[in-house]
């Protein structure tokens, strides 16, 4: 193939070249490759030249590699190039850069162990590969489960899963996946659990039949096949296990490393336990049989706890405790009989020392005799013609003989353990189809091969060529199918090394005829083999240096066995008097077990099936009665032949599809990927076999349309016709010359290997071509652009330079003009300046000179006046020194005390300042001393200001004593003169003076030291005040900051609060939506049980015709809710009437079943209670303020009440009466006329019609106020008493009915007779109390009844008394009678107690007050009835006048005709009147026979509810309790069973939905609550429900809404989810964006549109339908938010976890698509108005999908920014998406192992499910916003269409 590719082999070419440590190496050609070169140049990824010897005989070249954008594929075939070097390369990638373990390779699909427990086999995996075609999704177990269940189902063919490979490759736990797949998709037919006992065969298989080997902690060491049955309905009905080959030899032997079966681990893990003291066993070290392999521990693994899951699993499938006990006293004994230790006697005999322990203990379970196993265990019997020996035998012989019995008792036990897991799998429905699971050992080879790995190589051989036919045959298939010429494939065929095995003289035939010989050996065999193939058969070898192996060439490899133990393992001899011994035991158990060897059996040891099993080509081996030694003396080739000849049968009449695991490393390493080891299972396990014979034909196939897409930019427009086939045809036409590379098929295009890797090149050039095209262009433009940019700047630059050269000049010129002028002016200015200096000269000396001599004149004025000026002030300042000293000493004496105090004061506040007290009650109050220091400071400046005014007093009294003392000098000078002679009175005046001018002085030094003081003081002071203004300064600012930090601690504080608040209200809110959906989903699955009840309960009646005669009950399960129960019963007994012999024979119905089903829905019934008793807590928290209100409210009612009921019964009596006397009157007016005595106008007939008017006045009367009363006083009075009695008397008898038919057997029923002793005991007892109590209260109400007799006496009295009087005189005696007896009542209470009189006059108060409303109405309806009487009377008198005018002709004997007078048309109340027996008639036309679709369309929306509550109106009205309980019963039935008869017709759900939800609003809207009634119209308040509460109905039709909900959304996700995948991701809305990859033998969905295939449009126009129909129904806004709500999270969450599933659908082109559509999708919410219903936050987690295959994926930056954008995904979520990101095209790039290392780095922290899949089947909890109608029930009109003329409007 590669020289037909050397056109290829180019510079830049990648090839595959052999490796010894890595198989293959990548490498590129550095240069161009030419026909006749012998070697390549060649360079290695890590840089390495490298020449490449070409082999001159053949001249092959090497692997060319396929591009990067098919490295990673799904499927193998899909690879361009089909070799080995890429498929190992692709499994390597995908392993360990992608973590994907699942491959397909065709019709095989490759798992690799990946040692690590990975999240991929959930049950949201299950739901997602559920009903998918297996190309659709990526690779994995479950799809080829549920390839095989959906070919059996389509088929009706039988499937086969073959699971094989290598030790440690993951056989077994692919097999159990497997079988889970089926158990959990397809269900069992019934509730006896099947596919919970085909898993739980697991554990129990694996304890038995599982060991630890040197490859596998949990190794297989047998091959399985299990047959999992189903019924025509494909439901699991039971199961059949066959096994192959145990390895016997493993129980007494085990190599190093390994172990023994698990189940003697666990055994000995568990030996502490007190059922185990018995079997005497200890650690596992302690016994020869579990301690060679000397490692008895697995890791992790626990086995005591190992041991308990292995016992539930017994217990599960039927194995009681005393038959476990019994397979662990074996177990035991095995353990023990290993202990046993042999001596010699002699070299020919051997013994067992006497009381050997373990031998003992051995017996001792076993049951046999010491004496005889002991001797049986070292001789044996030889038996001749004649005679029979005892031969002893030696030590060697004894030890290979217990040990032989050790595996035969194994082996036995093995077999009976298996026997009994058919017989609890097996079932007595007749098996339809099945599907095996085969889990069979792979293809070994070891460095020792024994019998063992002969026989499974042998069976290895066997399926692989039925794999090879089976994929020859599937190719045939295609090429005929696409009518292709079909030409020979030439594939490997082993049917030589078959034959060599199996054929006659084969390797078996010759074993088995050595076996038979007397003196047979091994190497006598190994000569036979050697004389008859080794040069006959070129499959058969001898080695060189052994004369005791052969080697045989398989179709993997070649394997040398050692001839050493093939006869003895072959024989499998045992001593048959040991066995005759053990059958002789005590032991039940152990005789069981040995006693099948007197039957026939199968080879395998199974069991024949019996019953309704059909099995093709498995049957058991017959044989006759005296064959049964000889069927035991089979050999063990033989036996392992015929049963793989079954086991070939069965898979060739089966489907197979095959799995192939592989071991990725022996060291078990997590995603650890070993290419030598892979590459040694790939061959041996057929991968490659099915790649070479793809690759030999045509291995890459297109569809046309897929073709035309890919290759579109290779064609140019004229290529391009409407017909795709031709198109394509003319193009490969032009692009391969060569026409055998390719073949036109039907359908697709037929390609050899290459040629799609050829057209990928042509496309990679053309494309590349073409982006250096564009980058041509866009670089051209680019420099075109920086030209224009440059010369642009060019021209800018001249203009600015010229410019500014242009205003250089002018700037010059201006200077230099400006200079000229300065020049002139400057010399102007030196003239000027010169010429004033001169003439300021003159001026000044002129001015000196007339100053000096006006001077000189001035200073002789000056002087004279200045002595004058002397003169007085010395005369003035004398008189002021003696005040100044007068005042000094007085001012000096207030400053000392003031100065005393003054210091004391500041003592004082120093003290206090410096105490810490003072410190923190100047921080408490500091404002307020800041202001009292303020106010000091003001007092002080008013004290300086006073005594400044003293001062200035003191200066100026001084002044007035210096005047007057100048006054006395002046005339003491006068009167000098005269007292001149006087000497003595002049000595005196002198020293008077002399003293004057001391005091003078003193006075003055003492002004100077209070002016000291003072300054000193007002210093004081203002430093004192600065230091006061600083500290309060510093106050404020530390008052400023703590109001601040106060501030601030409150915000932070409030907002704490407002965020705590807020989370604990979002807490609140979730926990409310959980108990909601929790609620829900209760009654999702008591709905369900309910549905399979019935069906249950229908089939029975079906298969039982004859029902028991005499003997007929009640469903008892007919509803779960408590509340339906209560009211069920007349509809149920219609329809059992109606369905006649329903009943069936108790003997044939299961009843553990029902039993278990009623157990079921009673423990769903009282997690419902609990949850709706939480869920009424919690909405109570929001009620319990009015709640309290109106407890108040109903206190301060009580006493109203109490009144109003009296009211209410004399009003009734009385109107009773009236209607007595009406009636009577009436009868009296009509006799009166037919005897024509009174005719109108006389004065009889006056009379009674003035009577007739006035009763019918004081009848409204009394009829308005009855029905005041009743509409208060039944409310709330009446209410609760029905409200008990409803409970009492009609919800308990129907549980305890229920309870009772439950009972069946004998047993139950004694124990119920004990109970209902019991309870009627109670009862009577209960009884007796209520009839003391009915006693007192019957006495209470006779003298009640006396009494009222009394007042009706007295009433009738008044009434006779009442009709003589005229009307308004009438009312006012009735009002005078009223007061009367308020009157007499009120003395009575007076006299009996005042407390009480005083809350008597207080009621009394109110009552009045009611009266005199009373009377107002009173009033009005008396004015209203005399306008009424007067239309009345004139037309009577009308007819009065009519009869006078009678012709005097006319005989008086005529009769008079009556008159009919038309009554105006009354007001209709909003009820509607119906008849008992047309119940059921209004249920059928209104509910069963109803077309949604013309009520729709035609009528208003809600008219059935609408309808329904009006004739609930009614009989609430006529206060008829059954006819209400019936009613809502039938109605809710009926909405249930039209819900099952059409519940997948989303318009009917739909419909009843929005009446189900009105006829809710109904009840709450006219319940008379006002949380209710605010909403309403005064008339719509008057039509409120009067008699009966109907909350517990409320809360019934809330939970059927709720489940009608459910039903919708269900209805509406069937109708969704076919368009969703196709029309949101596989459908190219915007076309051209995303190409198609080749792909393999699977089929993958195209993302072209074909016809048929849904699209974007399609889901939007079935969510405007939705829409559309919701809206015409007349659903609740609110309603129909939820329901788009939930339509969008279903696209959402099925979208995304298909695209998780599918590696085709990451790329960057499809993140594109898928956010257009959520654009669209969008688009349509805005439309419609539902933005903010919360649908947009569902598709939250597919838009950040969608973003995160668009976003770089290549920095840390673009890590962090991935991290915090896709919040709404989990970390799996967005590593599952990076690993699938796949290119579509050569210029992506894939993503890093490093990055998405990165992101999982960061996203570690993240606390999240990690489940990987959105739950598809979550339904978020609805509510039911209250919403009230405007609609007037008395304005609906009933339409004819409807068939409801048996209604009546009332």
């Amino acid at each position: 193939m590669n020289q037909e590719l050397d056109f290829m082999f180019v510079k830049y070419a990648r090839v595959w070249i052999p490796d010894v440590e890595e198989v293959w190496r990548s490498a590129e050609l550095t240069k161009d490759y030419r026909q006749g070169d012998g070697v390549l140049q060649l360079q290695l990824e890590d840089g390495k030249e490298l020449e490449y010897k070409l082999d001159p005989k053949t001249n092959n070249l090497p692997h060319l590699r396929n591009p990067d954008i098919l490295v990673g594929e799904n499927d193998l075939t899909a690879l361009s190039y089909l070799h080995e070097p890429a498929v190992l390369h692709n499994l390597k990638v995908r392993f360990t850069d992608s973590k994907l373990i699942y491959t397909y390779c065709g019709i095989v699909l490759v798992a690799i162990n990946p040692y690590e427990t990975l999240p991929i086999y959930g049950s949201d995996i299950i739901n997602a590969y559920s009903g998918q075609n297996m190309g659709d999704m990526d690779p994995h177990i479950f799809a080829v489960a549920e390839e095989a269940y959906k070919q059996m189902a389509r088929d009706e063919r039988n499937q086969s899963i073959i699971v094989s490979g290598e030790s440690g490759a993951g056989k077994t736990v692919s097999a159990k996946y497997a079988m889970r797949y089926f158990a959990t998709v397809s269900g069992s037919a019934s509730e006896a659990n099947v596919e919970e006992k085909v898993l739980a065969s697991n554990p129990i298989m694996e304890s038995i039949g599982n060991a630890k080997t040197t490859r596998n902690d949990n190794s297989s060491r047998f091959g399985k096949y299990i047959e999992i049955g189903f019924d025509k309905r494909y439901h699991i009905i039971g199961a059949n296990m066959r096994t192959y080959l145990l390895e016997k030899s493993r129980v007494v032997f085990q190599a190093d490393e390994e172990r023994n079966y698990h189940i003697f681990y666990q055994l000995c893990a568990s030996a502490q336990l007190p059922e185990f003291k018995a079997l005497k066993l200890g650690k596992a070290d302690n016994f020869h049989y579990t301690k060679q392999g000397r490692n008895p521990v697995i890791d992790g693994i626990d086995d005591a706890k190992e041991m308990s899951t292995t016992r539930n699993a017994f217990a599960l499938l039927g194995v009681n405790e005393s038959y476990q006990m019994g397979l662990f006293q074996i177990l035991a004994s095995i353990l023990h009989l290993g202990n046993v230790e042999v001596k010699d006697r002699d070299s020919d005999s051997s013994i067992i020392p006497p009381n050997n322990g373990h031998l003992s203990v051995f017996c001792e379970l076993m049951g046999v005799t010491y004496q005889d196993m002991s001797h049986w265990l070292c001789h044996k019997k030889l038996k001749t013609a004649t005679e029979t020996y005892i031969k002893p035998v030696p030590k060697l012989q004894a030890i290979n003989a217990r040990d032989a019995l050790a595996k035969h008792i194994y082996a036995k036990l093995f077999n009976w353990i298996v026997d009994h897991v058919n017989k609890s799998l097996h079932s007595t429905v007749k098996q339809h189809s099945f599907i095996g699971v085969l889990d069979i050992y792979g293809f070994e080879t070891f460095e020792i091969n024994s019998f063992e790995q002969f026989c499974i190589n042998y069976a290895n051989e066997k399926l692989q060529q039925q794999f090879n036919m089976h994929v020859f045959k599937l190719e045939q298939e295609e090429y005929m199918k696409e009518q292709i010429p079909w030409t020979l494939i030439d594939f490997y065929d082993n049917q030589p090394c078959i034959n060599l095995i199996e054929a006659k003289m084969g390797v078996l035939d010759l074993l088995d005829e050595e076996c038979k010989m007397p003196k047979g050996s091994d190497d006598s065999w190994a000569q036979k083999l050697y004389n008859t193939h080794l040069k006959t058969c070129a499959l058969f070898e001898k080695p060189r240096m052994s004369n005791k192996a052969f080697i045989i060439q398989h179709f993997a490899d070649k394997v040398e066995y050692q001839c050493d133990g093939f006869l003895e393992k072959n024989k499998d001899t045992v001593n048959e008097e040991q066995i005759h011994v053990l059958k002789a035991s005590k032991f039940d158990l152990l005789v069981e077990l040995f006693h099948d060897e007197e039957k026939a059996t199968s080879p395998t040891g199974a069991a024949p099936t019996t019953g309704g099993r059909t099995r093709l080509s498995v049957k058991p081996v017959k044989s006759k009665t005296g064959q049964a030694s000889k069927e035991h003396k089979k050999t063990v080739g033989l036996q392992f032949r015929n049963s793989l000849h079954l086991l070939m049968e069965t898979l060739n009449a089966t489907t197979p599809h095959y799995v192939r695991c592989i071991k990725p490393n022996d060291y078990k390493f997590a995603f650890t990927f070993d290419p030598k080891r892979a590459v040694q299972q790939l061959r041996a396990c057929g991968v490659l076999e099915t790649i070479r014979i793809s690759a030999a034909g045509f291995p890459s196939r297109w569809t046309y349309q897929e073709f035309f897409s890919r290759y579109r930019v290779l064609m140019i427009q004229k290529d391009v016709l409407t017909d795709r086939k031709m198109t394509c045809k003319n193009v490969l036409e032009k692009l391969v010359q060569d026409p055998d590379k390719y073949q036109f098929g039907k359908t697709k295009i037929f390609f050899r290997a290459g040629q799609v890797a050829y057209l990928e090149k042509l496309r990679a050039d053309k494309l590349r071509a073409a982006c250096i095209r564009i980058q041509k262009t866009i670089r051209c433009w680019l420099a075109r652009k920086k030209y224009l940019r440059m010369k642009h700047a060019a021209t800018t630059i001249q203009r600015y330079v010229r410019g500014h050269q242009a205003r250089c000049l002018a700037k010059f010129l201006r200077r230099t003009r400006a200079a000229i002028i300065i020049q002139k002016y400057q010399r102007m200015y030196v003239q000027k300046t010169c010429y004033k200096r001169k003439q300021a000269a003159a001026l000044a000396m002129q001015c000196i000179l007339r100053a000096y001599m006006a001077r000189q004149l001035y200073k002789a004025l000056l002087r004279e006046h200045k002595a004058i000026i002397i003169q007085k002030m010395v005369r003035g300042w004398l008189a002021r020194q003696w005040f100044k000293r007068s005042l000094r000493a007085i001012v000096y004496l207030q400053c000392c005390i003031r100065r005393m105090r003054a210091k004391w004061e500041l003592k004082k506040l120093k003290i206090e300042a410096r105490s810490v007290e003072h410190f923190k009650k100047l921080n408490i109050g500091m404002e307020n001393k800041i202001m009292q220091l303020q106010r000091r400071i003001d007092e002080q400046n008013k004290d300086n200001r006073s005594l400044s005014e003293r001062l200035n007093g003191l200066e100026i009294s001084h002044a007035a004593e210096s005047e007057r003392m100048r006054v006395e000098v002046h005339r003491l000078r006068g009167a000098e003169e005269d007292a001149k002679n006087n000497a003595n009175k002049v000595a005196t005046l002198l020293e008077e003076l002399e003293r004057l001018r001391k005091d003078l002085k003193n006075t003055q030094k003492e002004k100077k030291a209070i002016e000291d003081w003072a300054k000193t003081y007002q210093d004081e002071m203002e430093q004192m005040i600065s230091e006061l203004k600083e500290q309060n300064h510093l106050l404020k600012n530390e008052k400023n900051d703590l109001n601040r930090l106060i501030q601030e601690q409150g915000q932070q504080w409030t907002e704490k609060m407002q965020r705590a608040l807020k989370e604990e209200t979002q807490q609140l809110e979730n926990d409310l939506n959980e108990e909601r959906s929790r609620y829900q989903n209760l009654l999702t699955e008591h709905l369900r049980l309910e549905e399979k009840y019935d069906d249950l309960k229908e089939e029975i009646t079906l298969a039982v015709n004859v029902p028991k005669p005499g003997h007929r009950r009640t469903d008892s399960t007919h509803s779960s809710n408590e509340s339906e129960c209560t009211y069920n019963s007349e509809f149920a007994e219609s329809e059992e009437g109606s369905r006649g012999g329903e009943d069936v024979s108790k003997a044939i119905l299961d009843m553990s079943l029902f039993l278990k089903l009623q157990k079921r829905v009673s423990e769903l019934e009282q997690e419902k209670q609990s949850l709706q008793n939480e869920l009424d807590r919690r909405e109570e928290q929001f009620q319990r303020a009015r709640a309290r209100d109106d407890e108040e409210h109903k206190k301060a009612r009580g006493a109203e009440l109490e009144y109003e009921s009296l009211k209410r019964q004399e009003l009734e009596s009385e109107n009773k009466k009236l209607k007595h006397h009406l009636n009577e009157m009436r009868q009296s007016l009509r006799g009166s006329a037919e005897a024509g005595s009174a005719a109108p106008g006389s004065p009889p007939y006056t009379v009674l019609l003035d009577q007739l008017n006035s009763s019918n006045e004081e009848l409204e009367v009394r009829k308005e106020e009855v029905l005041i009363l009743r509409s208060q006083l039944v409310s709330q009075k009446e209410a609760m008493q029905h409200k008990v009695r409803h409970k009492a008397t009609m919800t308990e008898p129907l549980p305890y009915i229920e309870d009772v038919q439950k009972l069946t057997d004998a047993k139950e029923i004694s124990q119920a007779y004990m109970g209902l002793k019991d309870t009627n005991r109670l009862l009577e007892s209960q009884l007796q109390a209520q009839r003391r109590s009915h006693d007192n209260e019957v006495e209470v109400l006779r003298g009640e009844l006396q009494s009222v007799k009394e007042d009706n006496n007295r009433q009738q009295q008044l009434l006779a008394q009442n009709l003589q009087l005229p009307p308004e005189a009438r009312i006012e005696a009735s009002l005078q009678h009223e007061i009367t007896r308020l009157t007499n009542e009120n003395l009575e209470l007076h006299s009996d107690d005042p407390k009480e009189y005083k809350a008597y006059r207080i009621s009394m108060l109110r009552r009045m007050v009611d009266l005199m409303e009373q009377l107002e109405k009173q009033d009005k309806t008396v004015r209203k009835l005399k306008k009424q009487l007067k239309v009345f009377a004139k037309k009577i008198n009308d007819l009065e006048g009519g009869q006078m005018d009678v012709s005097p002709g006319q005989t008086t004997d005529e009769p008079v005709h009556p008159v009919n007078i038309p009554r105006r048309e009354k007001d209709f109340q909003g009820m509607l009147e119906y008849k008992k027996e047309d119940e059921l008639k209004l249920v059928k036309n209104l509910i069963l026979e109803l077309k949604p679709r013309g009520v729709a369309v035609n009528l208003i929306p809600g008219l059935p509810a609408y309808i329904l509550f009006m004739c609930l109106r009614h009989a609430d009205y006529v206060n008829d309790d059954q006819k209400v309980r019936s009613l809502l019963t039938s109605v809710i039935n009926s909405i249930k069973k039209i819900l099952k008869k059409r519940g997948d017709d989303f318009e009917t759900v739909s419909f009843w939905l929005s009446n189900t939800c009105r006829f809710l609003h109904c009840l709450k809207q006219y319940s008379g609550d006002e949380q209710f009634m605010k909403h309403n119209s005064p008339k719509q308040n008057d039509h409120c429900l009067s008699n009966f509460d109907l909350a517990e109905y409320r809360q019934v039709l809330s939970d059927l809404a709720i489940q009608i909900y459910q039903q919708l959304i269900k209805s509406m996700e069937s109708i969704l989810q076919p368009m969703i995948v196709s029309g949101m991701l596989e459908h190219e809305t915007i076309q051209g964006v995303s190409g198609v990859k080749p792909t393999g033998l699977r089929k993958r969905t195209s993302s072209i549109a074909d016809e048929g295939t849904y699209t974007l449009d399609s889901i939007i126009r079935q969510l405007n339908s939705f829409h559309s129909i919701m809206c015409q129904h007349g659903t609740d806004p609110e309603l129909i938010k939820q329901v788009v709500k939930q339509q969008f999270y279903i696209i959402g969450a099925v979208t995304l976890n298909n695209l998780l599933l599918r590696k085709d659908m990451c790329s960057w082109s499809k993140g594109m698509q898928i956010r257009y559509n959520v654009s669209q999708l969008e688009e349509w919410l805005r439309d419609k108005n539902l933005m903010t219903c919360g649908a947009k936050e569902t598709l939250e987690p597919l838009i950040q999908a969608a973003q995160l295959l668009q976003v770089k994926k290549k920095t840390d930056e673009d890590a962090e920014a991935i991290c915090s954008m896709c919040n709404a995904l989990s970390t799996a979520q967005i590593v599952k998406v990076l690993n699938l990101y796949t290119p579509v095209n050569a210029f992506e790039e894939r993503v890093s192992v490093l990055f998405i290392r990165t992101i999982q780095t960061r996203l570690r922290d993240r606390k999240e499910s990690p489940q990987l899949l959105m739950d598809t089947k979550v339904i978020y909890p609805v509510t039911f916003p209250f919403n009230p109608s405007s609609l007037a029930l008395e304005t609906i009109q009933i339409p004819g269409s409807l068939n409801l003329a048996f209604l009546t409007r009332v």
